[in-house]
C-alpha cells in the first residue's frame, strides 16, 4: 500500500526548490516565498484532508487495465521517439526485437523500416492491439526475465518504458545479450530515475474503482552499466533528454488558496500546478528519460 498525501509532494517540491536556493540559483525573496508557501501548505485544512491510500499493481494487471487507453497522446512518447528513430534508422536491416512491446508503437515502427519484427509482452491485452496494428509481426507472450527467443536469433532489440518495472537490470540484459547475434545492437529507453523518484509512475484504476500504481524501481545510470558491461554489452550512446518546456499557471491565473486538487489520476502533475514557482525551480533543466545505445560484443 502507498500512502500518497498531496502535502508531502508539494514540500517536496518546495524543498528541491529550496536546495537549489540554498546553492545559489535564486535568491533571498525566492528562498522567503517558499517558506510562505510550506506554511501556508501545512496550515491548508483541503489538504490536510486529501490523502489517497493506493493499490501497488503488478504490470500484468496494470497493463491490462491500461490497455484501452494506452495510445492516447503520451508525452512520454514525444520525449523518446526522435532520439530512439536516431539511432536506429541507420542500423541495417534484419530481425527485431520489441521487448515489452505493448501495443506495438514499436514494432509498427520497425516493420517500416523493413525488419522482421518479433514482438514479446507480460499482457495478453496489449499484444491483441500489437498484433492488430503490426499484422506482419510475430508476437509472442513473455517475460524480459525468459524470453521465447532463440539463442543469438535477433540483430536489435528495441525495449522502451518498462526496465522501471523490474526489481533488478542484471537478469534482463543477460537475457538481452543472450538472444542477440554478436555485433546487435540493443536500444533502451526509460523513466529517469531522477523522474521516478518524483512520482513519474503510471496510475490505474483496478477493477474495483481503486486507485493503484504500477509496480516502479529506481535504476541508476550506474545501475545499467553494472548490469550491460559484464554480459560484452558496451556503450555506444546515452541521452539524458530533458522535460519538456512547459507552461506554469502564474499567480493571477489561480485562485485564492491552493484552488482544486483535480483527480486522483492526474496526481502528482496537477499538484505541481498549486505550487508552479516551487516547481519551476525543482524541475529546470531536468532530465526526463534516459536512453542508450549498446552494442554486443562481436567475438
Amino acid at each position: 500500500m502507498i500512502y500518497e498525501d498531496p502535502r508531502a509532494y508539494l514540500l517536496g517540491l518546495e524543498g528541491l526548490a529550496l536546495l537549489r536556493a540554498f546553492t545559489g540559483e535564486f535568491d533571498r525573496d525566492f528562498v522567503e516565498a517558499r517558506i510562505e508557501e510550506i506554511r501556508r501548505v501545512l496550515d491548508d485544512e483541503t489538504l490536510a484532508n486529501a490523502a489517497v491510500e493506493v493499490d501497488r499493481v503488478d504490470t500484468v494487471t496494470g497493463y491490462r487495465l491500461w490497455s484501452a487507453t494506452y495510445d492516447r497522446p503520451n508525452s512520454a512518447f514525444d520525449i523518446d521517439e526522435p532520439v530512439i528513430k536516431d539511432i536506429v534508422d541507420p542500423l541495417p536491416v534484419g530481425v527485431a526485437l520489441d521487448a515489452a512491446c505493448g501495443t506495438g508503437r514499436y514494432a509498427e515502427f520497425l516493420a517500416g523500416r523493413g525488419h522482421r519484427v518479433i514482438g514479446v509482452d507480460g499482457s495478453p491485452d496489449m499484444l491483441a492491439r500489437a498484433r492488430a496494428r503490426v499484422p506482419q509481426g510475430e508476437f509472442l507472450l513473455g517475460d524480459l526475465h525468459r524470453l521465447p527467443v532463440g539463442d543469438a536469433e535477433v540483430d536489435l532489440i528495441v525495449c522502451t518504458l518498462a526496465l522501471t518495472h523490474v526489481s533488478t537490470l542484471e537478469p534482463v540484459m543477460a537475457e538481452f545479450a543472450r538472444v542477440l547475434r554478436p555485433g546487435g545492437h540493443l536500444v533502451i529507453a526509460d523513466m529517469h530515475p531522477e523522474r521516478v523518484a518524483q512520482g513519474a509512475i503510471p496510475s490505474v484504476r483496478t477493477a474495483d474503482g481503486r486507485p493503484g500504481r504500477l509496480s516502479a524501481h529506481r535504476h541508476l545510470i550506474g545501475d545499467y552499466l553494472r548490469a550491460a558491461l559484464p554480459v560484452g554489452l558496451h556503450v555506444r550512446r546515452c541521452e539524458e533528454p530533458p522535460l519538456p518546456t512547459r507552461r506554469w499557471p502564474e499567480p493571477a491565473e489561480r485562485a485564492a488558496g491552493f484552488g482544486e486538487l483535480g483527480p486522483w489520476e492526474l496526481w502528482p502533475w496537477c499538484l505541481a500546478d498549486m505550487v508552479p514557482e516551487a516547481a519551476r525551480a525543482a524541475n529546470a533543466g531536468g532530465p526526463a528519460q534516459v536512453i542508450w545505445h549498446f552494442q554486443l560484443d562481436r567475438s
